[in-house]
């Protein structure tokens, strides 16, 4: 019995055996095709275009006129500083001003004076009616008076300079926006002091939106300047093409990655700078 069982089973063998062998020269065993390798990166939605706004001038913030999200366009007004030091100084130039003035008046009619008691010692002098040291003195007045009423015409015209530098600060105390964009960020408020150098508004341009990622030091060999590669915003749905721009060639020494920039193509106005984006590369 057990001999029969044993011949039942190799000849089962056999015949699974003969009939793979057929399906395979008739080639009905199928093939799998390698699969393209896709890479993912993560990144976010950055401005090409972010201003950090200051004053040029110190003062106390006489009007905020914008509050972080409020969208603006370009030369509308975002702050104004207190005007009270500037009026003060030109005060004082408009008194430096006078006093300049009247200076080159009294000069100018003294000289004038000499001028004419110069003409007549001369007359006198050829008629040997005055001394010739009276007559050299005049004559050295004269010239001494004449290099006085150059230096207060001199005088005149920088307090003259100086008034234009005052009033050209007042262009400086209302700070408008360079370009459309978006109050992302505001760190002044009225009352407040503004110092230059401090930033006062972060303004960012939607217009010129990119999007920049981190790719690891061993993934390099799948990308290149201009390679194209898919974008996709999961937040909104949106999905759209891109070019990788630039490749940062600074390594992080820590995480041994590379920043890539990525310019996209912008259909729809709903995209912000800090959004999450996926970056498909295949």
């Amino acid at each position: 019995m057990n001999k029969f069982l044993t011949l039942v089973v190799l000849s089962l063998l056999s015949i699974s055996a003969h009939a793979i062998e057929k399906k395979v020269s008739g080639g009905v065993v199928p093939t799998h095709k390698a699969e393209k390798k896709i890479l993912t990166l993560s990144g976010s939605v950055v401005s090409d275009n972010q201003k950090m706004l200051t004053s040029r001038y110190m003062g106390y913030v006489k009007t905020m006129a914008v509050s972080e999200g409020d969208i603006v366009k370009k030369g509308q007004l975002l702050y104004e500083i207190d005007s009270k030091e500037i009026e003060s100084a030109e005060r004082q130039v408009d008194l430096a001003i006078s006093q300049a003035r009247l200076a080159l008046q009294m000069n100018k009619n003294q000289y004038n004076n000499i001028l004419t008691n110069l003409a007549r010692h001369e007359r006198l002098y050829k008629k040997q009616m005055v001394s010739k040291y009276e007559f050299e003195m005049l004559q050295l007045a004269s010239k001494n008076l004449k290099d006085m009423v150059e230096i207060s015409e001199q005088q005149v015209n920088q307090a003259l300079a100086k008034k234009d530098e005052v009033l050209n600060q007042y262009n400086y105390l209302k700070i408008l926006a360079p370009n459309d964009g978006v109050i992302v960020d505001k760190r002044l408020n009225e009352g407040e002091m503004a110092i230059p150098g401090m930033p006062a508004l972060v303004l960012t341009d939607l217009s010129r939106l990119k999007i920049v990622a981190e790719i690891a030091e061993t993934q390099l060999k799948y990308i290149n300047l201009r390679k194209q590669v898919n974008i996709e915003i999961p937040s909104i749905g949106f999905k759209t093409t891109g070019v990788i721009v630039s490749i940062i060639p600074s390594s992080n020494p820590m995480t041994h990655k590379f920043k890539i920039n990525i310019e996209f193509d912008l259909t729809v106005r709903s995209v912000y700078p800090g959004m999450y984006a996926k970056i498909l590369i295949k």
